[in-house]
C-alpha cells in the first residue's frame, strides 16, 4: 500500500485524469440536438466509469493493484473515438425517455465490463496463489496482482458489482421492450442484439439466484459472470464493431 501522502497524491491525479476523459468523452459524444455513437465511444465511456468505480472502491478497499491496469486501458481507450469515430443519432422528436434509455443501457454496460474485468483478475489471482511463484518474478503484472485485495474480498465487490450491474441491466431490458415504440418509433425488433441482452441478463439473474439459494462462489461464478458478459459484448459491441470496422458501414 503506497504512503498516505503518496496515496493522496495518486487520487488527485486519477480524478483531474477522470475530468479530462469525461470532458473529451462529452465532446466527441454530444452533438448539436444529436448523439455520436459507435462501439469506440461506449468503450471510452466504459473505462471511463470503470475508473470511477475504482475510484470510489479505494475509498474503502485497498486497490492498488488495480492503479496500473485500469488506467492505462482508459488512456488508451480516450483515443479511440478520433479513430472510429462511429455514427450520429438524431434526437429530433424523440422523448426525453430516449436519453434516459442510452444513459441507464450505459451504466449497465460500463457496471458489467468491470465485473468481467473483476472476474478475469480473480482468475488471475487464484491461479498466481497455487503456482506459488517467487514474488521478484512476473514483471509490472505480477506486482498488480500481488497487491490485490484478498480474494474473499474481491469476491464481495464482484457480486456488489453484478447486482448493480443487474438492477441496470433489467431497467434497459424492461424500458427497451414496454417503451420501445415511445422510444424508437417502432415495436420491438427480436434481432440478434435483443436476443444476446435477454441471453445475458438471463445468466446474470440466474448467478444471483444461485449465490442467494446455493452459494454459488468461486469457479462457478466466474464463468458465469464472463459468459453473461461475452453475450452482451456480442450484443452491443460485437455488431458496432462488424459494422463500423470490418464493413466501413455507420451504425444507427
Amino acid at each position: 500500500m503506497l504512503p498516505i501522502r503518496q496515496r493522496r497524491a495518486a487520487d488527485i491525479g486519477v480524478l483531474l485524469g477522470w475530468l479530462l476523459h469525461g470532458t473529451a468523452l462529452a465532446l466527441d459524444v454530444l452533438l448539436p440536438a444529436s448523439l455520436r455513437v459507435g462501439f469506440a465511444v461506449m468503450l471510452s465511456a466504459t473505462l471511463w466509469i470503470s475508473v470511477a468505480v475504482y475510484w470510489l472502491e479505494s475509498r474503502n478497499l485497498s486497490l492498488d493493484g488495480l492503479r496500473a491496469l485500469v488506467l492505462p486501458s482508459a488512456a488508451v481507450a480516450v483515443l479511440l473515438p478520433a479513430i472510429f469515430p462511429g455514427s450520429v443519432v438524431s434526437l429530433e422528436g424523440k422523448s426525453v425517455s430516449f436519453a434516459w434509455h442510452i444513459a441507464i443501457s450505459l451504466l449497465a454496460y460500463s457496471t458489467l465490463t468491470i465485473a468481467a474485468f473483476h472476474a478475469v483478475l480473480m482468475a488471475l489471482q487464484e491461479s498466481k496463489l497455487h503456482t506459488r511463484s517467487p514474488a521478484n518474478q512476473g514483471g509490472w503484472f505480477s506486482a498488480a496482482l500481488d497487491r490485490l485485495p484478498a480474494l474473499l474480498t474481491m469476491e464481495k465487490l464482484l457480486f456488489r458489482l453484478i447486482t448493480l450491474g443487474f438492477i441496470l441491466l433489467s431497467l434497459t431490458v424492461f424500458s427497451g421492450i414496454i417503451f420501445s415504440e415511445q422510444l424508437f418509433g417502432m415495436p420491438v425488433k427480436w434481432n440478434h442484439k435483443t436476443v444476446f441482452t435477454m441471453l445475458s441478463w438471463f445468466m446474470f439473474g440466474l448467478l444471483l439466484v444461485g449465490r442467494r439459494w446455493r452459494g454459488w462462489r468461486g469457479k462457478t461464478a466466474l464463468s458465469f459472470t464472463l459468459s453473461g458478459f461475452a453475450t452482451l459484448l456480442l450484443a452491443y459491441v460485437g455488431s458496432r464493431f462488424v459494422m463500423e470496422v470490418v464493413l466501413h458501414r455507420g451504425l444507427a
